[in-house]
């Protein structure tokens, strides 16, 4: 948490209050080029691979061992390589001489690739989605943490937001009166987050249905 506030108040010194990243990093005890990241994002970025692992004793024999996996797709299940089988081969056949482990490890990785599963994502007319978040607001002059409910309807994009002083009952309900009439409806589908449910609603269920006004 205390990273999403720091990325946020470092945005909004450069890009509301004007100053300069080598100032922002001065302020916040930052190395300029993390200022610089941090603008280039409008939320915190997941850490991602630049490149695949090296796997200097393996490498070598990865087109083997993906040719056998792609061979045992045409075998019964019971006739298919194990991993260990698989390394006897490599041990034997093509003097690989690494441990078990790495081509247990790479064997399972491929194994999961290929059972991977895609499932459409389709968003109806008249599905909304709706949860709180939270964002550093200027309020008299005072910085302050706000928390907002935003309700987005996925088939067009479209969206409303509302910020209040907290999450409670009745902010989600004021809430959801403001996004009624804003959109100008109801929805014939809106699930309660996991976020929302135990914050806001007691655990009870919600039902709602779409209809224009």
């Amino acid at each position: 948490m205390k990273r999403v506030e720091l990325y946020a108040r470092v945005r909004h010194a450069v890009m509301i209050e004007g100053l300069s990243q080598r100032e922002a990093a001065r302020r916040f005890g930052i190395d300029p080029r993390t200022v610089r990241k941090m603008l280039s994002y409008s939320v915190p970025p997941g850490y991602v691979r630049t490149r695949p692992p090296v796997r200097p004793k393996l490498d070598p024999f990865i087109g083997v061992i993906d040719r056998i996996l792609e061979e045992d797709k045409e075998r019964p299940k019971k006739q298919r390589h194990t991993s260990k089988r698989i390394f006897e081969r490599l041990r034997d056949e093509h003097g690989f001489a690494g441990g078990i482990t790495i081509v247990k490890d790479y064997i399972c990785g491929a194994r999961q690739r290929q059972r991977e599963m895609f499932v459409p994502l389709s968003h109806p007319p008249g599905h909304a989605q709706v949860d709180f978040g939270e964002a550093l607001a200027v309020i008299g002059g005072v910085e302050r943490k706000t928390h907002f409910l935003a309700m987005s309807l996925p088939h067009s994009d479209a969206c409303f937001v509302k910020a209040y002083p907290g999450e409670t009952t009745e902010a989600f309900c004021d809430g959801h009166v403001a996004g009624f009439a804003f959109f100008g409806g109801r929805w014939t589908h809106l699930p309660a987050t996991h976020r929302l449910s135990p914050i806001t609603l007691d655990g009870v269920a919600i039902t709602l249905s779409w209809r224009k006004n």
